[in-house]
């Protein structure tokens, strides 16, 4: 099987390549490995994959690639389970946490994400930074969670009789999501402090991606745009929002980033593509150390003044998007450091429901900025805490936003009417 095609420029239709959402994944339509009913040749597969693939080769001397996959067949593989298990300890010596084994319950949730939707509750979460408590931005309009009704800021304190600080943040929204009409306990304290109990059933529900709205703001009318991930309708999205008769007469535009850890990469080009006029969005570097830089098209859907909220939870395509708006001058960055994954990882089925992440390119930003574990520095930081409800009532980094919006308005309106 050839290795995965370079990053290009994104089409209408793109096929070559998506990016999965969860820190972001490009899925290169590589060859699937043929169904293999016996569980070793699913590691052979696995080994083969990865060696054909991954982004720094270098790195197999030093952990003795060709040795682990020997010993790795030596230890007894009987099963599924047992291929699994193999898998994973033959891809730690790589120490890379963004090439791993996907087993199927997961594959298929990161695929159904890829859809804008999620079988679960409906809740979107985030740690509470003063305690590392799992509490709730907002529960999603129409979900279950929705409809039992869960508020923003409530604690959730157990899933299934599961502590959430044993759990973690992943660990508790992969332990909400499951198989529709099955059933989930959860334990919570409301915002008064009040705890209770409650069985909600899963069910599909709609991620809402994108949410769109208008503010008025001393006397002048602001667009407020919020991705939440890049999922496969987002552009189309952004499109209605940018196009529509709600944001036809807006003076500015605030683009809420916060929280989006990725997604499907050309979704997250085209949304740049929106914004820019011919101007580069990224450079990825393969294996090779060959370099693809990608450029904005003509078809610019929004050019008037913007700025863009970023923090700790904007990553990988998100971050693709916030360096080329940085790095062009296009929009200032407002919140706090970003998370700083400069990565792309492909996902290839193993043709048993289970699939496999692995790194095949590192990204540079316009500017030549290689952000692995760096993230990308706001041209503004804002006041912790951060607020815990993006886009709510009580959002203070969107008030400031807002706020600098108008400054930048008056500014210009200010040095237009000098003589």
């Amino acid at each position: 099987m050839s290795a995965p095609r370079p990053f290009r420029r994104p089409l209408p239709n793109p096929c070559f390549a998506l990016l999965l959402w969860g820190f972001g994944l490009w899925l290169g339509l590589a060859s699937p490995a043929a169904a293999l009913s016996d569980a070793q040749q699913i590691v052979v597969e696995a080994w083969r994959l990865v060696n054909q693939s991954y982004v720094d080769p270098q790195r197999f001397d030093a952990v003795h690639w060709k040795r682990l996959r020997q010993k790795t067949l030596e230890r007894p593989i009987s099963s599924s389970g047992d291929a699994y298990d193999a898998i994973d300890s033959m891809l730690a010596p790589l120490g890379d946490p963004y090439t791993h084994l996907l087993r199927p319950a997961d594959y298929g949730s990161l695929m159904a994400n890829t859809k804008g939707t999620v079988t679960g509750v409906g809740l979107q979460l985030a740690l509470r930074s003063v305690d590392e408590q799992v509490v709730v931005i907002a529960p999603l309009e129409g979900s279950p969670a929705a409809e039992a009704g869960m508020v923003s800021g409530t604690a959730v304190l157990a899933v299934n009789g599961i502590d959430t600080h044993t759990l973690g943040l992943e660990g508790t929204a992969n332990e909400l999501r499951g198989q529709e009409g099955s059933r989930v306990l959860l334990l919570f304290e409301e915002p008064s402090g009040r705890r209770r109990e409650l069985e909600l059933q899963r069910r599909s529900v709609s991620l809402q991606p994108v949410r769109s709205k208008t503010i008025r703001q001393q006397g002048h009318l602001l667009g407020y745009l919020r991705i939440t991930q890049f999922a496969e309708p987002v552009p189309e999205q952004v499109r209605l929002a940018l196009q529509g008769s709600e944001f036809a007469n807006i003076e500015a535009l605030v683009l809420d980033l916060r929280n989006n850890s990725g997604g499907l990469v050309n979704a997250g080009l085209a949304v740049a593509n929106a914004f820019l006029d011919r101007q580069p969005i990224v450079e990825t570097e393969n294996r090779e150390g060959l370099r693809t830089p990608l450029q904005a098209g003509v078809d610019q859907l929004y050019g008037g003044p913007m700025l863009t909220l970023v923090n700790g939870g904007t990553a990988s395509a998100s971050e693709i998007l916030a360096g080329a708006l940085q790095d062009n001058g296009r929009s200032a960055l407002l919140g706090s450091r970003t998370f700083g994954k400069g990565l792309i990882q492909t996902l290839i089925p193993l043709g048993d429901g289970s699939g496999l992440a692995v790194t095949v390119a590192r990204y540079i930003t316009p500017s030549g900025r290689d952000i692995q574990n760096l993230g990308i520095e706001p041209n503004l930081l804002l006041a912790a805490p951060e607020p815990l409800n993006p886009g709510g009532d009580h959002d203070s980094w969107l008030h400031q936003a807002l706020a600098s919006c108008v400054s930048l308005l008056e500014q210009g309106i200010a040095s237009s009417a000098q003589p």
